[in-house]
């Protein structure tokens, strides 16, 4: 395994991070559980092959991941970075609550990486600076935590501020092959001095899975989550990327990939740049994101499911994509079979896409099983 510095925290890290998110689960719904005699022995394994960095937090996996991570560091406590998150802003009771839980449920007497939960520069401002950083504070005071960390979801300008202030030595963001908006931000982040720790470098599950334009994009590598893997670790800013493994054929195949000395070479890291440019451009050729058709009238999400046609049809991840685009409607309740073809998106469009038209393209593709 290979180990990089976590930033001010002085703390040795393997590169690979145990994401503690995606555990195997049984049962279904509110009663679902991990599945422990699976999931220990994953973290054991991890542990064996050098993965010393491991994340949790209070909601994972039905609240259950932080008791099965507490129940897994047992005799391995010393020799693991442990990292979990209070996502409490405003009650100050509730807060300590969450972090007493915490400690309690991973069995430990103290949390060696602590985040809020989720921050961007808003929250922070309003939320951080004011109140909760004291509570945080207090914690590391009485020993309860040893550092202070921070979660975050927001662009590069928020990202810079926050690494600024110099109140956070680590941050956890997302950031893989299909989502490249915080590049600028990492570095900087790395430069001052800053941990980063990646979650998502598979996209969430997106790069799990066969793509026939991916697997031709470096030689010797035709595994799409391996080569998801190598191009984080490739980042130097980059600290420890956290996978969440669900089986132990991932747990297997993610260290070797981060036991390799030689993630990517300089000629492999251009040639994805070149390609992945050229992929991007050529979904900027149905849709940018720019947003300007919305909102639409029947509260259609027209930018999201043309997102989503274009990783199937442009990056090759139909797997992914038609999975996300059927669950889409127990979360809006709205496909894009609900256009009414009112042709107002139409009028908006910087690009005169034929809205209308692909909407009615991309339902019938992405629905195909």
């Amino acid at each position: 395994m290979i180990y990089r510095e976590l930033g001010r925290t002085g703390y040795k890290v393997s590169q690979l991070g145990f994401g503690a998110m995606r555990l195997p689960m049984v049962g279904e719904g509110e009663d679902a559980r991990i599945d422990r005699e699976k999931a220990i022995p994953m973290l054991h394994r991890a542990f064996e092959a050098g993965v010393n960095y491991v994340d949790t937090a209070v909601g994972y996996c039905n609240q259950d991941s932080q008791r099965i991570v507490g129940d897994a560091l047992k005799g391995w406590r010393d020799r693991i970075v442990l990292s979990t998150k209070n996502h409490e802003y405003d009650d100050e009771k509730v807060w300590w609550q969450h972090l007493e839980n915490s400690l309690e449920r991973l069995q430990v007497d103290y949390i060696d990486i602590y985040n809020h939960h989720g921050i961007n520069w808003k929250t922070y401002v309003e939320k951080v600076e004011p109140n909760v950083s004291r509570w945080m504070r207090k914690a590391k005071d009485q020993g309860m935590i040893r550092h202070i960390c921070a979660s975050f979801h927001d662009d590069n300008e928020a990202l810079v501020k926050i690494v600024d202030t110099g109140y956070v030595e680590s941050i956890t963001l997302q950031y893989n092959m299909l989502d490249r908006q915080l590049e600028e931000g990492i570095a900087y982040a790395h430069e001052k001095g800053m941990g980063v720790v990646v979650m998502g470098p598979v996209a969430g599950g997106r790069l799990g899975t066969s793509s026939p334009v991916l697997e031709q994009l470096i030689p010797g590598v035709s595994r799409v989550p391996e080569l998801a893997l190598r191009f984080v670790l490739s980042n130097p800013n980059v600290t420890v990327a956290l996978s969440g493994m669900g089986t132990m054929q991932m747990v297997e195949e993610n260290v070797v990939t981060a036991s390799d000395e030689v993630v990517l070479s300089d000629a492999d890291k251009a040639a994805i740049d070149e390609q992945l440019a050229r992929l991007a451009n050529m979904a900027d050729l149905y849709c940018t994101g720019c947003g300007y058709c919305m909102p639409c009238p029947n509260e259609v999400n027209i930018p999201h499911i043309f997102q989503k046609y274009n990783e199937a049809r442009v990056y090759g991840l139909w797997e992914p994509s038609r999975t996300s685009y059927q669950e889409w409607k127990w979360v809006s309740g709205k496909q894009a079979d609900a256009c009414i073809e009112c042709g107002e998106c139409e009028e908006k469009c910087p690009q005169h896409i034929p809205i209308r038209e692909q909407l009615r393209e991309a339902h019938e593709a992405l629905m195909q099983k």
